[in-house]
């Protein structure tokens, strides 16, 4: 079954796109505001914010709720993972990506980007595709499987810049992981853009959102001809 979205459609000519995916509980909708909010300095980009199926989390009890892949454990969030939840996930985000290429947006003119499990899982497609797109934008987020994916990245990844930004004071995500995260793509050879912001928690505050905006203003820049 293919992935609901909201979608803020561009403003002026569409050239580009954004496919950002939100955390575990989370909805597009929570992240429709702060596309709304980057879609006034850029009209040429359609925004794409998909909803996760509901599935049971061990996190929470076995209650379902909208999640990419299970999650079992924060205290150690690398350990066990759920790698069969996040192929399920990615098989259906190809779709979104395919969809716009289709549409003749090409792969270098998409920024896939996330928060939490939707930048955990940004990391997980893009390290993993074919395609070179414009960007990789992750928020609050961390790499998952880490060894077995660093092993199945493909080269066409690794020309894809990465913005990377963590709260110092996250509660859910460690800031260890962002910063880890960080380290281990720098040592693989990605061009990796790594910020953090002093005392912030699981979420995202004003100089975040215009560092994001920065890097997809510098990724996916208006066309002028």
């Amino acid at each position: 079954m293919s992935l609901q979205s909201v979608i803020l459609k561009a403003r002026g000519t569409h050239t580009a796109s954004v496919i950002f995916i939100h955390g575990l509980g989370d909805s597009g909708h929570g992240w429709a505001p702060v596309a709304q909010q980057l879609a006034r300095t850029q009209p040429h980009v359609k925004f794409i914010l998909p909803h996760a199926p509901e599935q049971p989390v061990t996190l929470n009890g076995g209650f379902r709720m909208p999640s990419w892949y299970d999650i079992k454990s924060l205290d150690r969030i690398a350990s066990n993972e759920d790698e069969a939840g996040m192929n399920t996930s990615m098989m259906k985000i190809n779709e979104l990506i395919k969809a716009e290429i289709d549409a003749g947006i090409p792969a270098n003119r998409i920024v896939l980007g996330g928060f939490s499990q939707g930048g955990a899982m940004t990391l997980y497609v893009g390290l993993q595709s074919e395609y070179r797109f414009a960007g990789l934008a992750v928020l609050s987020g961390y790499l998952p499987v880490r060894d077995r994916i660093m092993k199945r990245a493909t080269d066409a990844s690794k020309s894809v810049p990465v913005f990377e930004a963590h709260g110092t004071a996250d509660e859910v995500v460690l800031y260890q992981y962002g910063e880890m995260t960080s380290n281990v793509l720098k040592e693989s050879g990605y061009n990796v853009e790594f910020r953090s912001y002093e005392r912030m928690g699981h979420s995202t505050c004003e100089d975040e959102l215009l560092h994001l905006q920065m890097f997809l203003k510098k990724r996916i820049p208006e066309k002028t001809e």
